[in-house]
């Protein structure tokens, strides 16, 4: 049996100069686009999260763990072979694979998870997932044992600890300054660590040679052409030039499976929950005072048609969000229904009832331009960011601005490349954006990520910069016990305290975008092998369980 060449002749518009290293005989290249942006840039800080490449996460660097979404949560060991919580349930101990060595055949042991978590406490910049706000101490046990100690009970922060990459301790701890080091010659431990080939417009990430699984792993490169907007993705996939990516397509059957029926797939679960944030530490006088009033935010999500924003941006793709906690349908299990009655009115399209909102609230047009002023008198404004490229959002934006306008209040939009974006919602440089986050197996992780006050300006989620310390306390004792019925109690509680002050308006859940081709590779996830979350972008390290099922095709 022999597989398939993956040759340069594959490699579309690509071909490199002379002398270049290319597909060597044999090698199974497989093409993905796991980010749309205008130009890639050689940055492979895995603690960076504006410019970092895409494939950094996950297939560079290797998680400790990779806890199953769509499988309730269950453990897939990758550098560490087991853990063990403490009796008092305020520690867990991690302890890794024998033999593990980084990609340039140093031996990788507890001490660099060590190292990792103290450069983390040292530059809490780098610290994205918050998780030294949680952490008492972590301390090395053994070479291959690794004890991390809870300030508090926290049934959850497991699933952030897994994320947390580990670093070579050889080559960080020469490191001058670790927020603004780019990472230029990676030493990594996951499955591709060779970078063969960079350029702005297309780069190459090759085999570990040192990989711990590599008998597993049966793709020796990932190509990443660089693409700038859903178009052009589509004009490449109708070719066949790709085989992995996660893109907004149009009409998907027509314009994708209909190219290419016998090989063409595609998947979409449900996904992340996209919601509109308004800025409430904005500066100006008149957004700060519309932003931080709840008549103001229920008003706005009154004039969200979500439905339109489903069927005619979307193409049908998504699934409405009128939780007035955001929850989702696919979290229905966790309703509390005493909150969808009493507060459903406000995710209810109704623009008479946005406009009266207004009026009883004091906003009225003082100036004759049509547009309303705040209850103080100062003029109101907002421009909504949304990543450039990203056509269904740009289309549900724009739809956004047809509900405000007609309801009085001035808006627009800009369309920011996405590290941009992601820069600027972290920051807090900006007036209104829409913006997504990432699920977990419970609503909490994704409902904590987005407004828990820890998160400000630690990620792009918590952008509404909002700040309740009651509903701080209710998100922090959901993970403060492991019994069922409390934490029901206690989402009961936490959906009151969303729905009463609207802090993001949600309009829908995002699928998760994931097509895939059979031509060149097979072990794809689909609907007919749901074995996980199948898509190719950064943030779901189930894909590094994807990229390990897939096969060359045989010819």
């Amino acid at each position: 049996m022999t597989y398939r060449l993956l040759t340069a002749t594959l490699l579309s518009g690509a071909m490199l100069v002379p002398g270049t290293a290319m597909a060597q005989q044999g090698e199974a290249i497989l093409t993905a686009v796991p980010q749309q942006l205008t130009a890639w840039v050689e940055n492979y800080n895995v603690f960076n999260r504006t410019t970092v490449l895409p494939t950094v996460e996950d297939f560079l660097y290797e998680p400790l763990v990779v806890f199953n979404a769509l499988d309730g949560g269950k453990p897939n060991f990758r550098l560490a072979e087991s853990f063990e919580y403490g009796d008092d349930l305020k520690s867990v101990t991690f302890k890794l694979r024998d033999g593990l060595k980084w990609s340039d055949g140093a031996p990788l042991t507890a001490k660099d998870v060590v190292f990792t978590y103290q450069l983390l406490k040292d530059n809490p910049a780098l610290d994205v997932r918050a998780v030294w706000t949680q952490l008492a101490s972590v301390e090395l046990v053994d070479d291959l044992t690794v004890k991390m100690s809870y300030n508090n009970v926290d049934a959850g922060l497991i699933y952030q600890l897994a994320q947390v990459y580990t670093v070579p301790e050889h080559v960080w701890s020469g490191v001058a300054d670790p927020v603004t080091f780019t990472n230029p010659a990676p030493v990594g431990s996951g499955p591709l660590t060779e970078i063969r080939r960079f350029t702005p417009q297309e780069y190459i990430q090759c085999r570990n040679p040192n990989y711990w699984d590599a008998a597993t792993l049966k793709v020796d490169c990932m190509r990443m052409p660089q693409v700038s907007n859903n178009d052009q993705v589509l004009a490449m996939a109708a070719t066949g030039e790709l085989d992995w990516f996660g893109s907004f397509l149009p009409d998907i059957e027509q314009t994708y499976v209909s190219k290419d029926p016998e090989h063409n797939g595609y998947w979409f679960p449900a996904g992340s929950p996209v919601y509109f944030s308004l800025n409430m530490e904005d500066a100006d006088p008149g957004r700060n005072e519309a932003f931080n009033d709840v008549n103001f935010r229920r008003a706005f999500s009154m004039a969200m048609d979500r439905q339109a924003m489903v069927d005619i941006a979307g193409y049908g793709y998504p699934t409405v969000n009128d939780y007035p906690s955001g929850l989702g349908r696919a979290y229905h299990s966790w309703n509390n229904a005493e909150v969808q009655s009493e507060f459903g009115q406000f995710t209810e399209f109704n623009i008479d009832g946005a406009k009266t909102i207004l009026a009883d609230a004091g906003y009225a047009d003082t100036n004759g331009d049509g547009f309303l002023e705040t209850p103080s008198g100062a003029p109101l404004s907002l421009e909504i960011i949304v990543p450039n490229g990203w056509t269904d959002w740009v289309n549900t934006v724009q739809l956004a601005v047809e509900g405000l306008n007609e309801i009085g209040i001035q808006a627009g939009l800009a369309t920011p490349e996405s590290p941009g974006w992601t820069d600027q919602l972290i920051n807090g440089t900006y007036q209104a954006a829409i913006n997504s986050v990432t699920t977990g197996v419970s609503p909490h992780y994704f409902l904590d990520l987005s407004l828990h006050s820890r998160h400000i300006g630690q990620n792009r989620f918590q952008s509404a910069r909002y700040v309740n310390p009651e509903l701080d306390a209710a998100l922090d004792a959901f993970n403060g016990t492991a019994d069922a019925a409390k934490q029901t109690e206690i989402m009961n509680q936490i959906q009151v305290l969303i729905a009463e002050d609207m802090p993001v308006i949600n309009v829908f859940s995002n699928p998760l975008w994931y097509e895939y081709s059979t031509k060149r590779f097979e072990g794809w996830f689909n609907a007919d092998n749901p074995v996980a979350r199948p898509v190719a972008y950064a943030g779901v390290p189930e894909r590094l369980l994807h990229l390990l099922a897939l096969r060359p095709v045989a010819q």
